[in-house]
C-alpha cells in the first residue's frame, strides 16, 4: 500500500483512490496489535482502535451502498438507531468478541475495496438523497463527487485519530507501521 497515495489519472480515479487509501491507513494503525490492545483507550479519547475500526467499516460500507444506489436512496440499514450507534463504534460493545487486529484489517480492506469500486462505477455528477440524519443539517441532495470527498474527509479524520491512539499504545507511528505492514523493517536502511 505505501504511505503515500498512489498517483491518479483523472477525477474519478482520484476520488476512488484517495477514499480507499484513507480507510486502508486506518487499517495500518491496527497492524501487530493484540486483541487486548485493540480494545485499549490509552489517550484522552474514549475510543479504542477496535471501536474506530468498526465505525469506519460501517461508514465505508454504507457509503458504498449509497453511491451505488444513486440517484435512489441506498438500502436502509436493517437496524435501529441504537444498533447503529453500537455497531458504528460509538460504544465499546461495537468491538465484537472475536475481533482481532487481523480480522478488522481484513474487514477494513474489504470495505475500502467496496467504497473504491462504487466511486469508480458512479458518475461524479450523479445526485443522491441525503439520509435523514441530523448531522446533514437539512441538506436534501448530494453529488457523488461531494459524497466521495466527504468520505475522504471523514476517513482522514478517523485515520489521524487512529494514529494518535496507536502512538499512545506503543509509540509506533504511521511511517513505521506502513513499513512493517508491508513486511519491511524499521527504520529503513540508509536512515
Amino acid at each position: 500500500m505505501g504511505f503515500l497515495t498512489p498517483e491518479t489519472t483523472d477525477e474519478r480515479d482520484a476520488l476512488a483512490t484517495f477514499a480507499s487509501q484513507q480507510v486502508r491507513q486506518l487499517a495500518t494503525a491496527l497492524h501487530g496489535l493484540t486483541p487486548e490492545q485493540i480494545r485499549e483507550t490509552p489517550s484522552a479519547s474514549a475510543m479504542s482502535l477496535g471501536m474506530l475500526a468498526r465505525h469506519a467499516i460501517l461508514m465505508a460500507e454504507g457509503a458504498a451502498l449509497h453511491i451505488a444506489a444513486a440517484p435512489e436512496m441506498g438500502s436502509p440499514a436493517p437496524r435501529t438507531p441504537e444498533q447503529y450507534q453500537a455497531e458504528g463504534g460509538i460504544t465499546p460493545e461495537a468491538v465484537r468478541e472475536g475481533d482481532t487486529a487481523e480480522s478488522l484489517i481484513a474487514e477494513l480492506r474489504t470495505a475500502a475495496d467496496a467504497l473504491e469500486a462504487a466511486i469508480r462505477a458512479a458518475d461524479p455528477d450523479e445526485k443522491g438523497p441525503f439520509p435523514d440524519q441530523p448531522w446533514f443539517e437539512g441538506r436534501k441532495l448530494w453529488t457523488v463527487r461531494w459524497y466521495a470527498m466527504h468520505q475522504i474527509e471523514e476517513h482522514a479524520r478517523h485515520a489521524g485519530h487512529a494514529d494518535i491512539i496507536r502512538e499512545s499504545i506503543d509509540a509506533k507511528g504511521t511511517y513505521e507501521l506502513n513499513a512493517l505492514a508491508e513486511g519491511g523493517t524499521w527504520p529503513p536502511e540508509g536512515w
